[in-house]
Formats: C-alpha cells, sequence, structure tokens
C-alpha cells in the first residue's frame, strides 16, 4: 500500500480541543483512518458504513479478511443503523453496561457493508467510554468500524506509541490521549442464538453477566486464518503475539518458577535470550538469571492494563523467548489466561 504521512494529535481526555477532534472526524467522513484511545485498547476506525474505508484497515492492519470488525456507537440509539431484529434483552444489557467493555453479536443491517463482519450475516456492536473516542464519533456523526490499531496478530496497542510503531505511514492520523486503562478488549457476547454465549472473554468478566444470563458459557475456540464463519474478533490461533516465541506455563502453582526457570537455563543454555513476564511478587525468584524481567504488577487489574505493553518492551529488548505462566480463570483473569494462550498459538506447557 501506498505510504501516508501519519499524524499524532495530543489531546487530553480532560479537556478536549474541538478543533483537534473536528479534523480527525473530517477524516473519517472523508474515508481515511484514525486510531484513538477507547478504555481497552486503542481502536484503528474508520467509517463502518463506507466499504472501502473499511477495506482500507484490512490493509493497513495486514488483516484476513476473514476477521470481523467491531462497529462502535456512541448513543444506544444508533444501534437501529447497523443491527436489525434487535432483542429487548440488547437494550437492558446496554443500558446496564455500555458505555463499555462489553460487545453484542446481533443480526447486521443492510447499511453495513458485509465486508466488516466478514461476510457473516451479523455484527459485532458496542459502546466505547473513554471520552476521546465518544467525542470523535459524535462529531464525525457516524457508527466507526475499529479493530485495535495494530498490525495483525501483533500485540494490540495501548498507547499511541505502539500504534506509530505498528502503524506509521500506513493510517491518516492517530489521536494520542494517553494509555488505555482496562489494557484487554471487551467481552463479546452472542445474542443471536436461543442461548447467549460468550465468545471472548474481556473486560466485562463473565461471572457479571452469568449473575445476569442463567446457564451462559464460554464458547473459546481457536481458528486458523483461512477458516471462514469467523463469528467475532479475537478467535484466531495465533493473535496478541510478541515477535519473539511466547512460552506459556500452567499447573500447581509452586511448581510453576521451578519450571520456568529450568526451560531459561535450558534457552540460554542453546544461545537464546530470554525475557520473563511476572507479577511483583515473583520478580525475585529469577534474580539470579541472566534473563530479562518485566514486572507486570500486582493486581490483575494492573497485570490486564500491562499486559500488551510488557509484550512490546521484551520485543524491543530483542528477546528471543518470553517465559509466563497463566492465572486465575476468574474475573479478568480469564481475559489474561485467552489472550496468553492465543499469544502462544495455543501451546500451554503443563507443570
Amino acid at each position: 500500500m501506498p505510504a501516508l504521512s501519519t499524524r499524532v494529535l495530543q489531546v487530553s481526555p480532560d479537556s478536549l480541543q474541538p478543533i483537534l477532534i473536528q479534523e480527525a472526524a473530517q477524516v473519517l467522513k472523508n474515508g481515511g483512518l484514525v486510531a484513538f484511545p477507547t478504555e481497552t485498547v486503542y481502536g484503528l476506525g474508520a467509517n463502518a458504513l463506507d466499504a472501502q474505508a473499511v477495506d482500507s484497515i484490512f490493509a493497513a492492519k495486514g488483516r484476513p479478511a476473514s476477521d470481523p470488525i467491531i462497529v462502535h456507537l456512541y448513543d444506544i440509539a444508533q444501534l437501529t443503523k447497523v443491527a436489525q431484529n434487535i432483542p429487548e434483552f440488547a437494550y437492558d444489557l446496554a443500558r446496564q453496561f455500555w458505555p463499555g467493555p462489553l460487545t453484542f453479536i446481533l443480526e447486521r443491517h443492510p447499511n453495513v457493508p458485509a465486508n466488516v463482519s466478514a461476510g457473516m450475516p451479523t455484527v459485532a456492536v458496542r459502546m466505547p467510554s473513554h471520552p476521546v473516542a465518544v467525542v470523535l464519533m459524535r462529531t464525525a456523526d457516524l457508527p466507526i468500524a475499529a479493530p485495535s490499531a495494530n498490525r495483525f496478530a501483533r500485540p494490540s496497542a495501548t498507547t499511541a506509541d505502539h500504534v506509530l510503531q505498528d502503524l506509521d505511514g500506513r493510517i491518516d492520523m492517530i489521536i494520542d490521549g494517553g494509555a488505555a486503562v482496562i489494557g484487554v478488549e471487551s467481552t463479546i457476547l452472542d445474542l443471536t442464538k436461543s442461548q447467549p454465549v460468550v465468545l471472548r472473554p474481556g473486560g466485562v468478566p463473565l461471572e457479571t453477566l452469568q449473575a445476569l444470563i442463567p446457564g451462559l458459557q464460554l464458547v473459546s475456540k481457536h481458528l486458523h486464518e483461512d477458516e471462514q464463519g469467523i463469528e467475532a474478533p479475537g478467535m484466531l490461533y495465533k493473535h496478541y503475539s510478541p515477535r519473539a516465541e511466547l512460552r506459556l506455563f500452567d499447573g500447581v502453582p509452586e511448581a510453576l518458577i521451578p519450571a520456568m526457570r529450568a526451560d531459561a537455563v535450558q534457552q540460554i543454555t542453546q544461545g537464546k535470550k530470554v525475557g520473563f513476564l511476572l507479577p511483583d511478587s515473583e520478580q525475585h525468584l529469577v534474580n539470579d538469571l541472566a534473563v530479562e524481567v518485566i514486572n507486570l504488577g500486582t493486581t490483575e487489574t494492573e497485570i490486564s492494563h500491562n499486559l500488551f505493553d510488557s509484550m512490546r518492551q521484551l520485543d524491543q529488548a530483542l528477546v528471543d523467548v518470553i517465559l509466563v505462566h497463566g492465572f486465575s480463570r476468574t474475573g479478568l483473569g480469564l481475559a489474561l489466561w485467552d489472550r496468553l494462550l492465543r499469544a502462544a498459538e495455543g501451546h500451554v506447557i503443563e507443570v
């Protein structure tokens, strides 16, 4: 694709500059691409009703056409412009969770071009809460198709710098509104089935939704990019991946660090540079090893916020191998596990 001159606009979420937001909104109206912050990760936005603009998202990211894109709204009233036969339950949930990190799968409206949804008859829709995203969409007065603002299969972008690393010269504009708060993507809830299911864990915990939807389960699929019928973003085997090999450990908590240490020694013996992603409480357990260590934080909220940035830091340190272990399978821990599993291309080292 021809190189673009990517502009970076500095915008404070606390005092939005109308002129800058108007500039970005005009780019979207003209069919261009604008990366912007949401509360989950940075999104790469285009007019969701313009098939050619949506095509340019796939080109900029190197994203396969089989991988659908979430449509972002600023008002519940916009739902009828992008979806049809909307169940009343969707409105009930929207009133409770929107704006926020919950995406619905609904029946796609004919207004929405098929490439948004990879040819599927459904559409993924959410309403972000980040003030920059809200004001941008309100000013453009458009539904915005926006996957994460990074090259395909790379760790999601949680800062404007991440976007620039991946997409400089490939998109028109980046709005730098500071780091994303949550750091992992939205939860995806399929409401097109008689029994709703969660297709991707994310910023709204599964347990929170299960309290409202009896029998709700996570249906986690691991698909290859050449497969058809991918129902939602983030379902591919290889996703969120650093350039280094990510080795994911799971099993008895007391055995994790000893197993990771042994693996690190073996990798170093083979001449590889090794990095660890560890919570704060475990860093001292590898201090004697010649490895790069990134502190993920203390709580799962902190780890979620830091995860993708930490992967990118180790890539910049030119490590060959990244060692990390899983966390709980509840709350944000379930979303963290999902992202790590896909970054490891589905491979888990059980200990």
